[in-house]
């Protein structure tokens, strides 16, 4: 519902007429809109990072950065509703306190995920382009170039 309609029309009513439950199922599960909103973060960085461990393996073999660059084309070529959820979600935090921690969260396993196959710096390097090539499809509709991807992520790797 946040992906189509934007974070300021939530509220435990809208939520509840989307899941077709009572007003009351969502109120009894979480008390606030922000608990609302932080389980749907996290729900959505899991989401991503299935994706993320799916397409990069432990070992250090293949090329990182095509590794990359499919696992943004996996998740941008699905259903964009939920990369547009996780983002606004993630950009949220910026006014929101309690989602924060959850965006750290993202952010530090994410990146702890990436330095199995290169350097801590060179990680998180790597997740700020890849949000970038994210927030610039999305914010253009445009459409994913996973060779472009894949050239701007390599010229980060050593």
């Amino acid at each position: 519902m946040v992906g189509r309609d934007g974070i300021a029309g939530l509220s435990h009513r809208t939520v509840a007429a989307e899941a077709d439950v009572p007003l009351g199922s969502t109120t009894y599960h979480f008390a606030t809109l922000e608990e609302l909103m932080v389980a749907a973060l996290r729900q959505a960085n899991e989401n991503f990072a299935r994706v993320l461990a799916e397409r990069l393996p432990e070992d250090d073999s293949g090329d990182l950065a095509a590794d990359l660059a499919r696992a943004l084309g996996e998740w941008l070529g699905g259903e964009r509703t939920g990369v547009e959820l996780e983002y606004e979600l993630y950009l949220a935090a910026l006014r929101r306190p309690a989602l924060r921690p959850v965006a750290a969260e993202w952010t530090e396993d994410a990146a702890a995920l990436l330095a199995r196959r290169t350097d801590p710096v060179t990680a998180r390097a790597l997740l700020a382009l890849m949000d970038g090539i994210c927030l610039q499809v999305l914010l253009t509709g445009g459409s994913y170039d996973e060779e472009y991807a894949r050239v701007a992520l390599a010229r980060l790797i050593p």
